[in-house]
């Protein structure tokens, strides 16, 4: 089958690979028809190479039909339309009865440490195959796949896989009031859909921010308040203009959907790129005891936020050994949120809002639909920013 792999820093490749089998009772093997481009692949494409193999199948965002189910998959069959969600979880364990499936005892990465397996993602978290392929196995079938029905196209389901959850999660752990104010920072595609979510579970006023016109058009055409972080000299400004709207506390939660991908320190930028550019056997090592993130944006939502309100952090973060300022968040009496979205903890909630009234907008999310072969193209767009690219769904 053909499938994109990683192949180095910012050097991505659609290859011939092994077709996947079933090899456990609890396996399936889908056909993919459509696979998300997340910002999270870029972290792949740039900042966590000293976690990847070369060779490594990308993706973490798709949808397909069922070809065949091992038999310890009783509600599945050939023929079965389904989401797969980025997580790899049993649905039995301690953790996922808590609904907490991405910290699933059964899939727990505990050699690296890390919680549950993730298709497509480091061997922090298994070194699991992804889904930017023509065909995907899915382990621990019997309880991840979500079933959608016929008719509608992909782009009304395939969010579920990742966009959805970890917006919808983002806004849940924001602990927003009925009619109350939240701040976005970051205006990509989970940053957009939280504002959307965010909207349609009651807050009162929306704020997004960014410094892309794309995005920022894009959040405004859906009644955000937009501020373009580029016309502010400061971050100090910046925050004082929301203030402003906002009886001058700040907004009652703050989502920062950007992370460690933030235009901030050029030190630890610095960091973070001289790490893959050092001998696998050093960059791995050094990487996990002593990473940075670049924090701007987890400082301006720090700043940004009222006092006794709730920060809720949804962009990947990847540091062990990031400064954070604890006075202010101390003295501030900041409630803080943060991790992976708990798919199917969220999927029934979300369901019901995936009808023909779309009030999601999730039928016209995506900016760009290409072929799977042309994904060097799309990471290298999606990166860059440009021919207005917020949003990449790839069809093998």
């Amino acid at each position: 089958m053909r499938a994109v792999t990683w192949q180095g820093k910012r050097d991505v490749r659609v290859e011939n690979v092994p077709d996947p089998r079933i090899e456990e009772p609890t396996d399936a093997v889908i056909r993919v028809t459509s696979t998300g481009l997340c910002g999270s692949d870029l972290h792949l494409y740039e900042v966590l190479t000293p976690f990847m193999t070369p060779g490594d199948i990308l993706g973490h965002e798709p949808m397909g039909i069922v070809e065949e189910v091992g038999p310890g998959v009783p509600d599945l069959a050939a023929g079965d339309r389904v989401v797969v969600p980025f997580q790899i979880a049993c649905g039995s364990c301690w953790m996922c009865l808590n609904s907490l499936p991405t910290q699933c005892e059964t899939t727990q990465v505990s050699g690296e440490g890390m919680g549950a397996a993730l298709f497509g993602y480091t061997r922090l978290y298994g070194a699991v195959p992804g889904g930017q392929a023509e065909y995907l196995r899915v382990p621990q079938a019997q309880y991840g796949p979500i079933k959608v029905p016929e008719g509608p196209p992909d782009d009304r389901f395939v969010y579920l896989s990742d966009v959805l959850p970890t917006a919808w999660q983002a806004v849940s752990y924001a602990d927003l009031s009925q009619g109350g104010s939240i701040a976005v920072l970051g205006l990509g595609p989970i940053g957009d859909m939280a504002c959307r979510v965010a909207q349609v579970r009651g807050a009162g006023r929306v704020f997004g921010v960014d410094l892309v016109s794309d995005r920022l058009r894009r959040a405004r055409a859906h009644g955000v308040e937009t501020y373009d972080l580029r016309v502010f000299d400061s971050e100090k400004e910046l925050v004082a203009a929301i203030r402003d709207e906002t009886d001058g506390r700040g907004p009652d939660a703050v989502i920062d959907a950007v992370g460690t991908e933030a235009h901030g320190s050029l030190a630890a930028r610095l960091a973070q790129q001289a790490s893959t550019m050092l001998p696998r056997k050093l960059s791995g090592p050094l990487a996990e005891r002593f990473s940075v993130d670049r924090l701007a944006a987890l400082h301006t939502a720090i700043e940004l936020v009222r006092r006794g309100g709730t920060l809720s952090l949804v962009g990947v973060y990847g540091g062990t050994a990031d400064p954070l300022p604890m006075l202010t968040m101390f003295d501030k009496q900041l409630q803080i949120r943060m991790g992976q979205a708990n798919v199917r903890r969220w999927s029934d909630e979300i369901f019901p809002y995936l009808t023909d009234e779309d009030p999601l907008g999730v039928d016209d999310f995506a900016t760009h639909r290409l072929p799977l072969d042309e994904a060097p193209r799309a990471y290298e767009m999606f990166q860059h920013k440009r021919d207005g690219a917020v949003k990449v769904l790839m069809r093998p």
